[in-house]
């Protein structure tokens, strides 16, 4: 296939990079050059023949003016394919402007962090017309390891921010417990046996232990360098709670989640670590 790949950042790159090895990339960002990809001089540019034109952009404001810039570029019957994570009505936005266009748009935000776009890991949730996912597969299959035909568009970034939610809010859990666990004297390794073997496991506690030395290697063991930064996972509670709103649901874990996140980032230490950094912020910390 012929793709173009807009937004060449820590995720975009490596996932560019993993399509050029098979398939003939262009690629466009504003401000980053990777090595070793072909570069267009615009978006535009990078779109104009292509097949499928992959986008992965900092928020909805960015992808609508993106979209409107290479919708217009792109081969009728082509498809957009965002990965971004952004607010559900951009999505849904930008899929009704490919569709006004003779277009087809897939919204498919990742799960899997940088690690997961450099070693081909990622998993896909993705909204829209099924026979355009299903031409997709090859190239998921690429990025990634898994990805899911969520039903119509939108519904990708509506997975996306519901599983980041319940993420961040067991994060949050899996810290707080290790906490009360050292106040009370329990051993962290005896504390992980238990919690990653009984009902309280998750993959906060079984595969990203964010107690250094505990468990599987996490960004807990190399300084809460980011594998998933907080401010992305601030971004995404933030996503959850604007959709929650627009929605009518009542989610005070996740409100909460996003405040204490919030806290973290803006207002303490947290920014440029990784959010499982929560440990030793709650282990600095009293009752009140």
């Amino acid at each position: 296939m012929k793709i173009g790949f807009i937004g060449l950042g820590n995720m975009g790159a490596p996932m560019a990079a993993n399509l050029a090895r098979t398939h003939e990339v262009l690629g466009f960002d504003t401000v980053a050059a990777p090595d070793g990809l072909t570069l267009a001089a615009s978006a535009a540019e990078a779109a104009e023949g292509a097949d499928v034109v992959i986008t992965m952009l900092p928020n909805g404001t960015i992808l609508r003016t993106v979209a409107a810039e290479i919708h217009p570029a792109m081969t009728p019957g082509a498809v957009h394919l965002d990965c971004s994570t952004v607010d559900v009505d951009s999505a849904r936005a930008v899929a009704a402007m490919a569709e006004a266009a003779g277009l087809s748009a897939i919204d498919a935000p990742v799960s899997g962090g940088i690690g997961g776009a450099t070693n081909g890991t990622l998993t896909f949730m993705a909204g829209g017309p099924k026979a355009a996912f299903d031409t997709l597969v090859p190239l998921f299959d690429i990025m990634g390891q898994k990805a899911v035909h969520c039903g119509d568009a939108g519904n990708g970034q509506a997975a996306k921010i519901c599983n980041n939610m319940i993420l961040g809010v067991t994060m949050i859990a899996t810290c707080e417990a290790f906490v009360l666990a050292d106040k009370l004297g329990l051993d962290r390794q005896a504390m992980f046996d238990v919690v990653s073997t009984s009902s309280g496991s998750s993959w906060s506690m079984n595969t990203y232990c964010p107690a250094p030395g505990i468990g599987p290697q996490s960004p807990a063991d190399n300084g809460y360098r980011p594998g998933f930064a907080a401010e992305l996972m601030l971004k995404d509670l933030r996503l959850s709670q604007m959709a929650a709103e627009a929605a009518d649901a009542d989610t005070p874990m996740g409100l909460a989640a996003m405040e204490l996140y919030a806290a973290f980032v803006e207002a303490e230490d947290g920014a440029g670590r990784d959010f499982s950094a929560m440990l030793p912020r709650f282990e600095k910390r009293g009752r009140n």
